[in-house]
């Protein structure tokens, strides 16, 4: 697979990577390792990017200062302009095409690979060039790192690249206690090789005081449902980062082995869904319409109230039992 990628990058004129919408750090790592082993092989690479705060701004603005990535980040209006016949397009993080960044540049391109450890839904994307798919690795970080090890030496990655492909791990395997096997830490050791520190990662996760106190006020007004799910309506906007952190906080109260946080974002309700447990919150989240992994899911609910979502949310719980 290795070695697919690698000729696919050689023989592109440029390659534009895109995860999904409101990346996260596993997408921005997974990115950042794509534009690495751009580098190696002498092609220039970028990152479709659309400013506005997401989970993970603090690692794109952090890598943005870096000379070698001072021009890397590129809006999906500026990718489309600079699109050529021998464009390759990476998708990292997700396979569904509604769920790009960008779906206009997507269809645009006709050199596309996929990298992405999602269970595919319904739809994802097709005739790609390059398809990188396991369901088992524990995030997109994880299996981008696989490929470097085969493509660079660990003196090739930028200090701050392997810590952007360590923080995705350390995301999506909750600081590795989900998902992870032995490619998992095989790829971790790598990137402490490559010379990732671990502390500098946990910063990336260090929240302000304004958004502890909002996380916890969210887990004060959770309740059970079916003895082990927690559900946690918002009234207010509390931002998807935090509502994120507050549904992984309720998995460390004991008992619990699932959470899910509603609240409002514009005109829809954003669900954050959690597990540690056997209950797959995916499979409860595409019922929603919306999708990520077992561990670690979500959904967007548009037209409906705050409580009208929380009672399709009970519908598709139910139903989601009632089919195992």
């Amino acid at each position: 697979m290795a070695n697919a990628l690698s000729a696919l990058i050689a023989d592109s004129s440029r390659v534009f990577v895109m995860g999904h919408k409101f990346p996260d750090l596993d997408t921005v790592g997974a990115a950042a390792g794509i534009c690495a082993i751009a580098r190696k092989r002498g092609i220039p690479a970028y990152i479709v990017h659309e400013p506005g705060h997401s989970p993970g701004e603090i690692m794109t603005v952090q890598l943005a200062a870096l000379p070698e990535y001072s021009k890397v980040f590129l809006s999906p209006e500026d990718a489309l302009v600079f699109m050529d016949s021998g464009t390759l397009l990476v998708i990292v993080d997700t396979n569904r095409p509604e769920n790009v960044q960008a779906p206009s540049l997507l269809e645009s391109c006709n050199r596309v690979a996929v990298i992405d450890h999602h269970r595919r839904a319904a739809s994802y994307v097709t005739a790609a060039a390059f398809n990188f798919h396991e369901p088992f690795a524990s995030s997109a970080c994880e299996l981008v790192t696989e490929l470097i090890q085969y493509i660079m030496e660990p003196v090739d990655l930028l200090r701050l690249e392997a810590e952007a492909l360590m923080a995705g791990i350390v995301l999506d395997t909750k600081n590795f206690t989900l998902s992870t096997g032995g490619r998992t830490f095989e790829a971790a050791a790598f990137l402490r090789r490559s010379g990732a520190d671990t502390s500098e990662v946990k910063k990336l996760f260090q929240n302000n005081l304004a958004g502890t106190i909002a996380r916890y006020d969210i887990i004060r007004n959770a309740y059970l449902y079916r003895d082990e799910l927690a559900v946690a309506k918002v009234n207010e906007a509390v931002g998807q980062v935090t509502a994120a952190q507050a549904a992984d906080e309720l998995l460390n109260i004991l008992g619990i082995s699932a959470s899910f946080v509603l609240f409002p974002d514009g005109d829809r309700i954003v669900i954050s869904a959690r597990s540690i447990g056997e209950t797959n919150v995916q499979v409860i989240m595409e019922k929603l319409g919306g999708g990520g992994n077992s561990a670690t899911a979500g959904a967007q609910l548009t037209g409906v109230t705050l409580d009208e979502a929380a009672k399709r949310l009970i519908t598709a719980i139910n139903q989601y039992f009632e089919d195992e």
